[in-house]
């Protein structure tokens, strides 16, 4: 078998074997394929596509480069939950503590994160002392413990996907659609839960712009996952303005606590609820989503939600007072007011620019070398279709940057121009776009 013939194969629109796939996989890993024949066979791949069956079989080929993760020895049925990423996506903080308080156990490997704001292990750090990175041992026992933990991915997990996402990076084949289900999958699959809920995001904050892009891959993840033998559900949700009104690590943990009060933002309620029951339905724990989200919503009433976000800050070595007293996070040293121009109703709010002034804040990492402050970010005072007066506060920057300096002049002129305002009060925006499982897409 020669890596030559399976690209010649692949770029003929062919579709390749099991074994064929391993090759490839296998080879790359140990050195034995190069780089720039690997480059040419993801470049036919972005021309040709991939057929359901080769997308699962490079999934399973990813996921037996390394280590993965058995979770066997906690009693009960194990979901995560993924999300494609947006701007103020602060659901992890929220569902994690929530589902865990109705008796699913959630073990969750996170990541850092690149782009406008850090990834859920920066935000968890930004409360004092708490720990992401575990032994294998600890994260265990603080799971069978607490009932759920977060923490950073250990051992070697999908080698693979490491490599070939840094080629495809450099070579223009990201946007590949198999190959983005694979990269998600793999890392999922591989980290052992026995059923996965997706939340994938469409819209102007999201790296898929069009709903057609999001059901598509939805459809592919889902595949994959149930092709696995772990049941899978997909969520397309919009991310055409920011979910909740914090973009920014310490500020999201905040709004996270505040949820857990029941004083949460009605889209990031919503989304919680929503993604919660279709979790608790997959674990057995609901005969349907609609009664695990009412169970999820008791939890917040009753405040045993907010009691598992204790436990599970003090299991991993963090400072449990920040449920009771917020200004324990860190605070910026700085905020900055933008106010309306005019009388009206919001009618837009472009979350990638929210998301973007965020970063130039000191929010996210525009390189992986970026270091971050756990302080920065926007808290939006409004949201689309909320009226507005001509001088009213319409967001606020948080930032230790000098105020006047040019970088947070560029950043609140980016904030001010994502609003638009007019006389007309607009439709109200949906949240839930779509659902995707082993029975099919439907559009909402």
């Amino acid at each position: 078998m020669r890596a030559y013939d399976l690209i010649l194969k692949k770029r003929n629109g062919e579709e390749l074997s099991r074994e064929e796939i391993d090759f490839l996989i296998s080879g790359y890993v140990r050195g034995t394929i190069p780089d720039y024949q690997i480059s040419a066979f993801t470049m036919a791949v972005y021309f040709q596509g991939m057929s359901k069956k080769e997308t699962l079989d490079f999934t399973l080929a990813m996921i037996e480069s390394g280590d993965t993760i058995s979770l066997q020895e906690i009693p009960g049925i194990k979901v995560d939950k993924h999300s494609t990423g947006g701007v103020g996506d602060t659901t992890t903080l929220v569902l994690v503590p929530l589902v865990a308080a109705a008796g699913v156990p959630v073990a969750k490997m996170s990541g850092r994160g690149l782009g406008h704001t850090g990834g859920t292990l920066d935000k968890l750090e930004s409360i004092p002392g708490f720990q992401v990175d575990l032994t294998g041992a600890e994260f265990f026992r603080i799971v069978r413990e607490t009932g759920a933990a977060v923490a950073g991915q250990t051992g070697n997990l999908v080698p693979a996907d490491k490599k070939l996402y840094a080629l495809r990076d450099v070579t223009a084949t990201v946007d590949s659609l198999p190959l983005i289900a694979a990269s998600i999958m793999s890392k999922k699959l591989a980290s052992g839960a026995d059923a996965l809920v997706l939340d994938v995001k469409a819209g102007d904050g999201a790296f898929l712009k069009e709903l057609d892009q999001a059901l598509a891959l939805a459809e592919a993840m889902v595949e994959i996952g149930e092709g696995a033998g772990r049941r899978t559900t997909a969520l397309i949700t919009s991310m055409d303005q920011p979910l909740g009104r914090a973009v920014g690590n310490s500020l999201e943990v905040e709004e996270a606590i505040r949820t857990l009060k029941g004083q949460g933002p009605e889209d990031l309620v919503e989304l919680c609820l929503t993604l919660g029951g279709q979790m608790l339905c997959l674990a057995g724990k609901a005969p349907d989503p609609e009664k695990g989200a009412a169970v999820l919503k008791q939890l917040i009433e009753s405040g045993k939600a907010l009691e598992k976000l204790r436990c599970i800050i003090e299991a991993q070595r963090g400072d449990s007072r920040v449920v009771d007293d917020t200004a324990l996070l860190p605070r910026a040293r700085h905020t900055l007011e933008i106010r309306a121009g005019r009388d009206g109703f919001v009618q837009r709010i472009k979350a990638e620019s929210v998301g973007l002034s965020a970063m130039m804040l000191g929010a996210g990492r525009e390189t992986k070398e970026s270091e971050i402050n756990l302080a920065a970010g926007v808290v939006l005072h409004k949201k689309v279709g909320d009226p507005v007066s001509a001088g009213e506060v319409l967001a606020v920057l948080h930032t230790d940057l000098d105020p006047g300096s040019s970088q947070v002049e560029a950043a609140r002129q980016l904030l001010l121009a994502a609003f638009a305002c007019g006389p007309e009060k607009p439709a109200p925006p949906p949240l839930i776009l779509g659902r995707v499982d082993r029975h099919g897409a439907v559009r909402y």
